[in-house]
């Protein structure tokens, strides 16, 4: 069985540097590290000004960073022998692809507050493709490097708009902010409630030890890509729904009023989805800020996930089987969690039932001839922050 240990701060920084000194010799300025994260509750409603709740993992993302005098980038990862160098004034939407485009594109957004060439090399614990946000993860620590080599003299809101447009403009992913404003604002042993509307945040306080409760990462290992016209036809049909019914957020809708404004089935199932999440938020919140994270909680997850699966058309035969078998061992509930598509699912669990929730997990993929599974523990954690 597959379970993903959590490399020290120090181990990730010392990966980060080592590569730094093979790449380009010398030492690196220094070394900046930014977790990936979980969504407990709250899924496709970030882009629809809805709430969600996640929290930072203990697995991040380190970035060894130098400033150059010039305006040349040179980028390489411990995940991947694609490196990049390029010029400051190449960089724009597609240029560069693949990975180096959320450092590049970080580097783009900020350009106006006196950014210049950085040689920067990345080594990271966050599985890449399985929904826990290593994207933001990487955009996140890169741009916390940025504010302190240049002095950037800029608040951290700036720095999460600057990595969101990283993603959504230079790599191309439509995604709605959640991801860099917990890796920005995380604080550990809490989850933060994002209000995606007015950017609001309150930190609720998680303390599953105390509910005798374990939170269960599943990376499904199957793959997990936002950009293939998936999450924008999503964001699309949300589009075409305000449209129909004359409002610019479905926040505070009634449900069935909602729906009975739209004829187009899809469109139904659509805004169904994002209303009712966004009242499972809420109660998860209720729920967490009296301590309670047992079976009340659990029954919130799974509606998500049948929600996800029925009316956003979002999961995957690996995501529901991993839901479906730790049901079956005993969890108070569970859903697959981030885009979609592939990628990782989460099951609350009894802390007695974790090693057997994870055996009927792994077992239903054998079974089915599905990838094996990889574990993967889930502690909320802190934000981003300089190491070295």
């Amino acid at each position: 069985m597959n379970w993903l240990e959590v490399v020290p701060e120090e181990d990730l920084a010392d990966g980060a540097a080592a590569l730094f000194r093979s790449a380009f010799g010398g030492e690196p300025d220094g070394v900046w590290i930014a977790p990936g994260r979980v969504n407990l509750i709250g899924e496709h409603i970030d882009y629809a000004g809805g709430l969600v709740l996640p929290f930072a993992l203990p697995y991040a993302t380190a970035v060894a960073v130098r400033r150059r005098e010039d305006t040349t980038m040179r980028a390489v990862s411990t995940h991947t022998d694609e490196s990049w160098t390029g010029e400051l004034a190449e960089i724009g939407p597609g240029t560069p692809s693949g990975w180096a485009a959320y450092v590049a594109g970080v580097s783009w957004a900020l350009r106006e507050h006196g950014v210049r060439g950085v040689d920067v090399a990345v080594h990271s614990s966050v599985p890449v493709g399985s929904g826990l946000s290593s994207s933001a993860a990487l955009e996140c620590s890169f741009a916390l490097a940025l504010d302190d080599l240049f002095d950037l003299q800029v608040d951290r809101k700036t720095l999460i708009e600057a990595s969101i447009r990283a993603e959504n403009e230079i790599a191309g992913a439509s995604t709605g902010g959640m991801d860099q404003n917990i890796a920005m604002s995380a604080q550990s042993g809490r989850a933060l409630l994002l209000d995606c509307l007015d950017g609001s945040t309150r930190q609720i306080p998680l303390d599953l030890a105390a509910s005798g409760t374990r939170l269960l990462v599943i990376d499904t290992n199957a793959p997990h890509r936002l950009v293939d016209g998936q999450y924008g036809e999503r964001r699309k049909a949300l589009d075409t729904a305000y449209a129909e019914l004359g409002v610019t957020t479905l926040r505070g809708l009634d449900l069935d009023k909602a729906v009975s404004g739209l004829v187009d089935d899809t469109l139904i199932t659509r805004v169904r989805h994002v209303i009712s999440e966004i009242r499972r938020v809420e109660e998860a919140a209720e729920l967490l800020d009296r301590g309670a994270a047992g079976a009340e909680l659990g029954e919130l997850m799974t509606a998500s996930h049948a929600s996800l699966r029925d009316d956003y058309e979002v999961s995957s035969p690996e995501l529901d089987s991993a839901v479906d078998a730790a049901l079956r061992a005993g969890a108070y509930g569970a859903r697959m969690t981030g885009g979609g598509f592939g990628g990782s699912a989460i099951a609350l669990v009894p802390s007695e039932l974790v090693q057997a929730v994870a055996d009927e997990i792994a077992t239903g993929a054998a079974r089915s001839g599905l990838p094996e599974p990889t574990f993967l523990t889930a502690e909320p954690s802190g934000s981003a922050h300089r190491f070295f």
